[in-house]
C-alpha cells in the first residue's frame, strides 16, 4: 500500500466556522491550522482539545485568526507543545493580529482566555520557512518532508505540501489564482495528480468576478462619490491581511490624481504592520519587487496614508471628509465598532465592506439584503476606579499581598526544616543526635552545617531554628581545565530601562510595539469596564465589494480539474457550496472526491505501492553517467532482486540489456532558438504560432509543459520537404538536447 493518509477535521466543515485539521501521515499527526472565530467561542475548541495532545506537528497557512487565532488558548489550555512551521510573515503578522485582539478585548472587557504573555509564548518558537523550502521532518517524522509555497490570499499565505515516500498531501484553502498589488498568483496549479488534496468549498457558489481594474474602479467611484459629498468613509478591516491591499490601491490612486483628502489607518498595531510590509517585498508581487530593485521605491513608504494607534487621534482631527480604514472587520469589538457607532446615523456617510462579515458579527448582519434600519449594540468601555471602589480595590490588593508573603514565609519556613533534616542525616560521625538526651538540663543545641562546634550558652534553640548565626551560603565555583566556569551573563552590561521597554514583547520582534499599544500594556492604573446597549439607527450608505482575494467558482473548479488529484478532501463552505463542488468534482475531476464531519476520520491512502530499492554497486559501476547542466544524468537497465540482508535492490540484467531508443533531455524555448538559428545564417520568423525555418521548413511546439498528468512532456514537430535545409536545421535541434 501506498503512504497512509487520515483526515479528521476538527473545525470549519459543512460551514464557516475557523480552520482546524488534523492530518495524519503514516502516524505522523500535522495539526493544519488552529484557528478561531471574533467571538473567541470556546465551545468551537472542544474536538481539539480531545486531539491536541496527540499533535506532532502544527502548520499555520494564513495570518489571521480564523487560522491561527487558538494557537496561544490551545498552548495555555490544551498542553499543546508540539513544534509549529510557518512562513516569515505568517509568524509576524500573525503576532500583530493576535495582540490587535488582545488589546481590543481588553479595552471592552475583563478578557481572560489569554494573555500577551500566552501570545508570546506560543509564537517565539515557530519556525519559519521560505516558499518552496523543504524541511525534512526527523524522529517520528522520519522521511516526511514539508514546504510552503504561494497562496496568494495574503502576505505569507501558504499552500503546504507534505511528501512521503514520493507521494504528495496538497493543504490549499483560500488561494487566489489571480494577481493583485502586493501580491502573485497562487502557485497550486503547479501540482499535478498529487495522492491527496483537500481544499476547501467557500467560494464554490460565487459566480465569475469582475476584472480587477473595473473592480478597483468602483471601489474608488464609491469612495470619491461620498467624499465629494462631504461624508466619510469607514472600512472595517482585518489587522494585517488584506488591508494591505486596500491601502496600496489608495496610496496609488491619491498619489497619480493628487488628491488631499485624509486616510487613516487605525489599529493598535499600525506602526508595526506597515513596518513589518516594508521588509517582506521578497514575499510580494513581482511589479513590487521589480521596482524597489531598480529605483528602491518601496511601495509601503506612505505618502497619503496616515497611521493612527488611538480613537482620541482620529478625534483631534478636524470634522469634515475623511476615510478610516479601522479594525475589526466583523465590527464586533475594536476602533471600527466605536466608528460605526458614531458615524452610522449620517445619511453622507458611508460604511464600505471589503469581505464578509464572520457568522453571527454586526458585519454580517449588516450586509443582509435588505440591511436592518436599526441594530442593537453594546456599548463598552474601561474607566478607572475612584472613591470608594478605588478605595477597596487597594485593600483587596492589600490583603493579597499580605497573604501572598504569609505564604512565601512558611515556605521559606519549610524549605528551612527541609534543609536542616537533611544536612543531620548525612551521618558525619562529628555530628551529635539531637534526640539523645543530655546529662545536663542546660544542654545546648547544636549548629549545622559548618558551625556544628558552636554551642549556644542559656538557652534551648527553638526546632524551626537553622543556626545561631545569620545563613551562610557556599557559592562555591566550578572549575575545569581551563580554569574557573563562568556565566557570560553575568558580564552583560544592560541598560536600565531595557528591561521595562522590551516587556510587552517577548517573542522575537525585538521589543518593538506601538506606542500606544505598549502604554495600555504597562498602565497599572486600578478600573474597570462599563457596559450600555443602545439602538443605533443606521441611515448611513451600506456597500459590500469582494476584496476577500480569493478565486470565484469557476476558477476553482477549472483549477481542481487541472490539479486532478487522485483523492479530493472538501472543508471550510457552506453546506449548500460543499455539497455543490462535491457533485461537480465527482463528475469532472476525480472519483474519489470526501466532505467529511467534524470529528469524522476518513482514510484517503493512495492505492499506489510505493516500495524502497537499493541502487548496488555492482550496477552503478557499469552506468555510464552524461552531464546535463547542474545534473548528471544515465539509462539503467536493471532487474529488481534481493541482496544477502533481504531487502530489495537493482542489480544488472543477467541477459545483455535490449536496445533503445534515443531520448532526447531537455527544454527550449522557441524565441531562444530563433535567435540561435538567426547566429548561423538562417532565415526565420514566426508566422502562425510556428517558426518558420528558411523558405520550407516550419517548427512548431505541441503540448503544454503543465498539462494534465503530463508531466513536462512536449512534442516538437518539425515539418517541410526532406531537403539539405531540413536536415541541417534538424542537427541545430537536436544541438539544443542532451541525447540519451
Amino acid at each position: 500500500m501506498g503512504t497512509s493518509v487520515q483526515v479528521k477535521p476538527l473545525c470549519g466543515v459543512y460551514n464557516e466556522n475557523p480552520l482546524s485539521y488534523l492530518v495524519s501521515v503514516d502516524g505522523f499527526n500535522f495539526l493544519i491550522d488552529c484557528g478561531w472565530n471574533d467571538h473567541f467561542d470556546t465551545s468551537l475548541l472542544e474536538p481539539l482539545s480531545r486531539v491536541a495532545s496527540t499533535v506532532d506537528a502544527v502548520l499555520l497557512s494564513h495570518p489571521d485568526t480564523l487560522h491561527l487565532g487558538a494557537l496561544p488558548y490551545a498552548m495555555k489550555q490544551f498542553g499543546l507543545c508540539a513544534p509549529v512551521f510557518a512562513t516569515e510573515p505568517v509568524y509576524r503578522l500573525g503576532l500583530l493580529t493576535m495582540y490587535d485582539h488582545y488589546l481590543s478585548r481588553k479595552q471592552v472587557s475583563e478578557f481572560d482566555l489569554f494573555t500577551l504573555d500566552d501570545i508570546d509564548s506560543a509564537f517565539q518558537n515557530i519556525t519559519r520557512l521560505t516558499y518552496s523550502q523543504n524541511y525534512y521532518m526527523s524522529g517520528k517524522g522520519e522521511g516526511i518532508v514539508i514546504a510552503p509555497h504561494a497562496a496568494g490570499h495574503l502576505l505569507g499565505g501558504t499552500v503546504w505540501k507534505i511528501t512521503k515516500d514520493g507521494e504528495d498531501v496538497i493543504y490549499a484553502v483560500d488561494f487566489n489564482h489571480r494577481k493583485e498589488r502586493h501580491l502573485n498568483g497562487t502557485v497550486l496549479e503547479s501540482f499535478v495528480r498529487p495522492a491527496v488534496l483537500i481544499t476547501d468549498a467557500y467560494n464554490a457558489l460565487l459566480s465569475n468576478q469582475p476584472p480587477r481594474r473595473q473592480r478597483d474602479q468602483q471601489f474608488l467611484d464609491a469612495i470619491l462619490k461620498t467624499l465629494r459629498a462631504d461624508g466619510k468613509i469607514l472600512l472595517p478591516v482585518d489587522t494585517a491581511g488584506r488591508v494591505l491591499e486596500l491601502i496600496l490601491i489608495l496610496e496609488q490612486y491619491w498619489e497619480q490624481n493628487h488628491l488631499t483628502y485624509p486616510i487613516f489607518f487605525l489599529t493598535y498595531v499600525s506602526s508595526s504592520t506597515i513596518d513589518y510590509a516594508k521588509s517582506f517585498l521578497e514575499w510580494m508581487s513581482d511589479s513590487i519587487a521589480k521596482s524597489f530593485e531598480h529605483t528602491r521605491d518601496n511601495a509601503f513608504l506612505l505618502k497619503h496614508v496616515t497611521l493612527l494607534i488611538n480613537k482620541s487621534e482620529l478625534e483631534k482631527i478636524p470634522d469634515g471628509p475623511k476615510v478610516v480604514l479601522a479594525s475589526m472587520g466583523s465590527l464586533e469589538v475594536g476602533f471600527s465598532h466605536d466608528i460605526f457607532v458614531e458615524w452610522a446615523a449620517d445619511t453622507k456617510n458611508l460604511v464600505l465592506f471589503t469581505e464578509r462579515g464572520q457568522f453571527a458579527t454586526l458585519a454580517r448582519m449588516l450586509q443582509s439584503d435588505p440591511p436592518p434600519k436599526a441594530v442593537k449594540v453594546t456599548m463598552s468601555k474601561r474607566i478607572p476606579l475612584v472613591g470608594e471602589e478605588l478605595a477597596a480595590y487597594e485593600e483587596e490588593q492589600n490583603r493579597k499581598r499580605k497573604e501572598e508573603a504569609l505564604k512565601a514565609t512558611l515556605v521559606k519556613e519549610e524549605e528551612s526544616k527541609a534543609s536542616l533534616s537533611a544536612e543531620l542525616a548525612v551521618g558525619d560521625p562529628m555530628v551529635i543526635d539531637a534526640n539523645i538526651k543530655q546529662p545536663s538540663s542546660n544542654a545546648a543545641g547544636f549548629q549545622h552545617g559548618a558551625f556544628r562546634d558552636v554551642f549556644i550558652d542559656g538557652f534551648v534553640p527553638p526546632p524551626s531554628s537553622a543556626g545561631p548565626m545569620f545563613p551562610f551560603y557556599d557559592n562555591s565555583s566550578e572549575w575545569d581545565d581551563f580554569g574557573e566556569v563562568i556565566n557570560p551573563d553575568d558580564y552583560i552590561i544592560k541598560d536600565k530601562d531595557m528591561d521595562q521597554a522590551s516587556m510587552p514583547v517577548d517573542g522575537d520582534l525585538n521589543g518593538k510595539l506601538d506606542e500606544a499599544s505598549a502604554s495600555l500594556i504597562l498602565d497599572t492604573t486600578p478600573s474597570k469596564v462599563v457596559s450600555s446597549e443602545q439602538t443605533v439607527y443606521v441611515k448611513c450608505s451600506l456597500v459590500y465589494m469582494d476584496f476577500e482575494g480569493r478565486s470565484d467558482g469557476s476558477s476553482i473548479k477549472k483549477i481542481l480539474g487541472h490539479v486532478s488529484p487522485l483523492k479530493l478532501v472538501l472543508v471550510h463552505g457552506s453546506a449548500e457550496a460543499t455539497e455543490h463542488l462535491k457533485q461537480h468534482c465527482l463528475k469532472n475531476v476525480c472519483p474519489h472526491v470526501y466532505a467529511p464531519q467534524i470529528e469524522e476520520s476518513i482514510d484517503v491512502t493512495s492505492d499506489l505501492c510505493a516500495y524502497k530499492v537499493q541502487l548496488s554497486e555492482k550496477l552503478m559501476s557499469n552506468v555510464l553517467f552524461k552531464k546535463l547542466g547542474d545534473y548528471e544524468i544515465a539509462w539503467v537497465d536493471a532487474e529488481v532482486g534481493k541482496t544477502e540482508s533481504g531487502t530489495l535492490s537493482l542489480l544488472p540484467l543477467s541477459t545483455p540489456p535490449p536496445p533503445h531508443k534515443t531520448v532526447l533531455v531537455g527544454d527550449i524555448k522557441m524565441a531562444d532558438f530563433k535567435q540561435f538559428l538567426a547566429s548561423k545564417g538562417v532565415q526565420v520568423e514566426f508566422a502562425g504560432g510556428a517558426l518558420r525555418c528558411g523558405e520550407y521548413v516550419t517548427l512548431r511546439k505541441i503540448g503544454d509543459s503543465s498539462q494534465k498528468g503530463g508531466g513536462n512532456i512536449q512534442q516538437i514537430i518539425l515539418e517541410g520537404p526532406l531537403t539539405e535545409e531540413y536536415y541541417k536545421i534538424r542537427d541545430h535541434l537536436y544541438s539544443q538536447f542532451y541525447a540519451l
